[in-house]
């Protein structure tokens, strides 16, 4: 086994830009009502919602603008998801007073500038926000943009999936996603006891896997690269499953058909549990 190293992703945002330019220029007036794999939301919403998570970072960390109610984002787990909900939901309902047309031509505006402003940032420095999700009160900037990462893909497939556009699952787009996604094992495991070198192999097929080992250690969980010889658990799932499984887009009883586990019952229902995003 070997440690998970840094996962750059910072070269990766203009290229995604692009392709998410050239998909909404493609869509239809039926397209953006189309519903999504986000809950409530349409095309049209989640197109705002990325929208949103651009003109915050613009504004919060290039920018340095003071974010209100920004203490809840220090209360703890819950009361950080509970601010972040209330975030989204006050921008998703006054961005439907935009057009597609409008949408369109802000993200073309600040997707480069997105891109500009995690090129010059030193990967290895202390990053804007903590990736709680990977369990961190601190984030170097190449995680805290890595999740960004995650979360301008994800969307982006939300909209492919709902308007039968093809996803971006080649190696080049999808690998990182879900290399960053494993680091969400610390804090799904963290208060799940178990002795010292018991080991969860994941191994996702295809193009986009790779095969990672989830570890007890003195310390805490820790998520390798690689598998042990005696594992206690072992889970295969092919790329697809992976994604939706870490992003909260896979219902249980469909995760439970596509996932082929073995070993400790324990580990296997916990890692249905994982979540590589705020929920």
């Amino acid at each position: 086994m070997e440690e998970l190293g840094i996962v750059a992703t910072a070269h990766l945002f203009p290229g995604l830009h692009r392709q998410l330019m050239e998909l909404l220029r493609g869509l239809t007036p039926t397209d953006w009502s189309r519903p999504t794999l986000a809950g409530a939301w349409s095309v049209r919403d989640v197109v705002a919602h990325l929208l949103d998570g651009q003109v915050r970072r613009l504004s919060f960390q290039r920018d340095r603008l003071p974010m209100n109610g920004s203490d809840d984002m220090h209360a703890g787990y819950a009361g950080r998801v509970a601010f972040l909900n209330e975030l989204n939901a006050t921008w998703i309902r006054a961005a439907r007073r935009m057009s597609p047309r409008v949408l369109i031509d802000f993200l073309e505006l600040t997707g480069p500038q997105v891109a500009e402003l995690f090129a010059a940032l030193d990967p290895a420095a202390r990053g804007y926000l903590p990736v709680a999700w990977a369990d961190e009160a601190e984030s170097a900037n190449w995680l805290d943009v890595g999740r960004e990462y995650t979360e301008q893909w994800h969307h982006q497939a939300q909209i492919r999936e709902a308007v039968g556009a093809p996803a971006l699952a080649g190696r080049e787009w999808l690998h990182p996603v879900l290399e960053l996604s494993l680091r969400a094992f610390r804090r799904g495991f963290r208060d799940h006891r178990a002795a010292s070198g018991t080991a969860l192999v994941i191994h996702v097929s295809g193009e986009a896997g790779d095969t990672w080992s989830v570890v007890a250690e003195p310390a805490g969980w820790a998520v390798y690269r690689g598998e042990p010889p005696a594992p206690a658990a072992r889970a295969r799932m092919d790329a697809d499953t992976a994604w939706r499984l870490f992003f909260n887009a896979l219902p249980e009883p469909e995760a439970r058909r596509r996932i082929l586990a073995e070993g400790d019952p324990a580990l296997v229902e916990r890692l249905l549990t994982v979540r590589g995003v705020m929920v």
